[in-house]
């Protein structure tokens, strides 16, 4: 049975791929795609009165919509883009391989961000030898900073550049220490390329241990998962570009096996926002959760 769906944010870069995405879903009828420029109220995408609502907003922006929802259709799933209501307990987080069986019985999905999705699939298989804060090293390219002008977005100022941001207490890292319930310390940067990041992640163990075993680990964690690969190589920016899944790799053991550093790569604006979004509408919805994306 199709399902109806209004998506707010259309314009921008995640929300333009989700529109590509539901254009060829099948069981999703997008009755309403607009822009904040459009001059839409909240109240007016309310009464849609639809299935489902996906929010592609600035953070911020996201509960004027969420509350007249609510009110006028309160059966309806909605799933926010923005970091508005990532810490919320009454918002289940929106990440499948972690937390499918919720996802599957929420009407309200906070999708993580784009560096806490690459950073928790990396980091998650490794945290219960971790002893000590995780370091992580992330580089985005521009569009991860959104269609608001601003020298993280400029071509021309991050030409033959790499830009350093929020080098203390950025939104990523604190989200990635909510929900893995760890400390870690990120430090992101914005490089010239248009879409995709990557993160290495580093961290001290509390215990001598041999690649072989990390490598179960991650093959244990995502050996059933289609949207996540691990790999023996260091993965690459270039090569996850315009695709859905996220891959890990590169893993490395100091001598003494108590340091292991591993790199993640995934595409902002798909596996890290727009492919989980949709997959998080599946799964809430009762669709396959990789209707859309794999089929």
């Amino acid at each position: 049975m199709k399902r109806s769906l209004a998506l707010v944010g259309s314009r921008g870069y995640v929300g333009k791929e989700l529109v590509s995405l539901v254009a060829r879903h099948g069981d999703l009828d997008m009755r309403l795609a607009v822009s904040q420029r459009d001059g839409k109220s909240a109240a007016d995408v309310a009464a849609t009165k639809l299935d489902a609502y996906v929010l592609a907003l600035p953070n911020g922006a996201s509960e004027a919509y969420v509350e007249a929802i609510t009110r006028a259709r309160p059966d309806a799933v909605i799933v926010d883009l923005s970091a508005d209501h990532r810490f919320a307990p009454s918002w289940v987080y929106g990440q499948p391989e972690r937390n499918r069986a919720r996802i599957r019985e929420a009407k309200h999905i906070a999708n993580p961000g784009c560096y806490a999705t690459a950073t928790q699939l990396a980091l998650a298989p490794l945290l219960p030898l971790v002893e000590g804060p995780a370091h992580v090293f992330g580089v985005s390219g521009y569009s991860g900073a959104g269609t608001t002008p601003s020298p993280k977005n400029d071509p021309e100022a991050l030409r033959d550049n790499l830009m350093p941001y929020s080098l203390v207490g950025h939104l990523h890292e604190r989200e990635v220490a909510a929900h893995l319930g760890c400390r870690l310390f990120f430090v992101p940067h914005v490089a010239p390329f248009f879409r995709g990041l990557t993160v290495t992640v580093s961290v001290a163990l509390s215990k001598h241990c041999t690649k072989e075993e990390l490598e179960a680990r991650y093959r244990e964690a995502y050996g059933s998962e289609p949207l996540v690969t691990f790999q023996p190589d260091i993965p690459l920016v270039r090569d996850i570009a315009g695709k859905h899944e996220a891959v890990i790799g590169g893993l490395a053991l100091s001598e003494d096996g108590r340091h292991a550093v591993v790199v993640a790569t995934i595409d902002n604006l798909l596996g890290g926002a727009a492919t989980q979004a949709l997959r998080n509408l599946n799964l809430a919805l009762g669709f396959d959760e990789n209707k859309g994306v794999l089929s």
